[in-house]
C-alpha cells in the first residue's frame, strides 16, 4: 500500500501531540486504513502507561468504523513487540488481524529494534520499514536517551547582530521580538524540562512556564553551585509544575536521563550554556538572530537595524 506524502506528515503531526508528556517512551502516531484507502482509526500515544497509539488507533477503528475490514497499519515507529506497562503492540496487531503494517522509523531501543517484523510473521502478517525522516526526528530525543543515558539537550540562546545575548549589565529582557518569544516558548509544550542557570532565577525571577497551552508534565530545573536562591522565586512559590535544584549540569542531566526525561531545554544563563557546551552536552543550538545593535547601551535602548521591517531568524544546529 502507498502512502502519500501528505499522509506521513499527517501522521507526525498527530504523534506530536504526546510530546512533552510521553516520557519516558516517545510521541508515537497511528493510521489503520481500509482497503480502498480511508482512514478509518486514528491514535496517538499520551503518556506512559497509557495505551501506545497502535492500540488507540485500533480501538478507533472499532468504534467508529466496527464493520470495515482493516487493511493495514501506519505507524511513525517500529511497534514494540515486548510487554511493558502495557502489553506489546505486535500482540494488539495480532488479535485485531490487520494483514499489513508499515512503520516509519525503526526502535532505537536495543530490546524492540527489529523484532517487530519477525513476531508478526509468525502469523502471517507483512511488516516493512517505510524511512521518513521526520518521523526519525520525532524520536531524536528518545533515541539518544536509551543509547545514552542522558537527554538530549537543546540550548536556546537570542543574540544581536554584534553578537551579545545581554547588555553590559547583564540585561536580556528583551532583545527577541515578541513574536519570537512566543514561538520559542511553545517549544515549552513539546519538551520534558527547562533548564536554567541560578543568575537568571536571580535577576529575573521567570515562571519557565509553556506560554500557550500548558503543559502540567513540564519540570523545571535550575543549576546552582551554591544552592542559595530566593525562596519567594516564581519557581518555588506558584503551585505550580516541579521544580527540581542541583549543583552542576553533568549531575542534572545524569538524574534526569535515570528518570527517564528525554528532552531538556536550557532557555537562560550564558555560564551555564558555556557549561553545557564545554562537557559536550550540548546536542542542538537554537539561536534567534534579532536585527537589534545593543553596543554600550542599554538592552531597551538598542538600535533597531531595518527600521523594524526584519524579522527575527531562527538558526538551528544539530551536532
Amino acid at each position: 500500500m502507498e502512502f502519500s506524502t501528505a499522509t506521513l506528515k499527517a501522521l507526525v503531526d498527530l504523534a506530536r501531540q504526546g510530546e512533552g508528556h510521553t516520557r519516558p517512551n516517545p510521541p508515537v502516531g497511528a493510521f489503520v486504513f481500509a482497503r480502498d484507502g480511508r482512514i478509518i482509526g486514528r491514535g496517538w500515544h499520551h503518556k506512559a502507561g497509557e495505551n501506545h497509539a497502535e492500540v488507540e488507533a485500533i480501538a478507533d477503528w472499532k468504534k467508529h468504523h466496527p464493520r470495515t475490514k482493516a487493511h493495514a497499519l501506519l505507524v511513525t515507529l517500529e511497534p514494540c513487540s515486548r510487554p511493558g506497562r502495557v502489553g506489546a503492540c505486535t500482540e494488539a496487531i495480532i488479535r485485531a488481524q490487520i494483514p499489513r503494517v508499515t512503520y516509519l522509523c525503526p526502535d532505537p531501543n536495543p530490546k524492540n529494534r527489529g523484532r517487530a517484523q519477525a513476531a508478526l510473521a509468525d502469523y502471517g502478517i507483512a511488516c516493512e520499514y517505510l524511512p521518513y525522516e521526520p518521523a526519525a526526528d520525532l524520536v531524536r530525543a528518545f533515541a539518544k536517551r536509551v543509547k545514552t543515558g542522558l537527554p538530549y539537550v537543546t540550548v536556546k540562546l537570542a543574540m544581536t547582530l554584534d553578537g551579545k545575548i545581554a547588555d553590559n549589565w547583564g540585561e536580556a529582557k528583551w532583545i527577541s521580538s515578541a513574536a519570537s518569544r512566543q514561538k520559542t516558548g511553545e517549544l515549552r509544550e513539546r519538551v520534558d524540562a527547562i533548564m536554567v542557570g541560578a543568575g537568571t532565577v536571580r535577576k529575573d525571577n521567570p515562571s519557565l512556564l509553556a506560554h500557550g497551552r500548558p503543559n502540567p508534565d513540564l519540570v523545571r530545573v535550575v543549576v546552582s553551585r551554591s544552592g542559595q536562591l530566593p525562596e519567594n522565586a516564581q519557581i518555588f512559590t506558584d503551585g505550580k509544575n516541579e521544580t527540581l535544584v542541583f549543583g552542576n549540569p553533568h549531575t542534572a542531566l545524569a538524574e534526569l536521563g535515570r528518570r527517564g526525561f528525554n528532552h531538556v531545554l536550557c532557555e537562560g544563563g550564558k555560564v551555564l550554556a558555556a557549561s553545557l557546551a564545554e562537557l559536550g552536552l550540548v546536542d542542538e543550538w537554537l539561536t534567534v538572530l534579532c536585527p537589534k545593535v545593543i553596543g554600550e547601551r542599554h538592552v531597551g535602548e538598542a538600535a533597531v537595524f531595518g527600521g523594524g521591517k526584519l524579522e527575527d531568524v531562527f538558526v538551528c544546529l544539530r551536532a
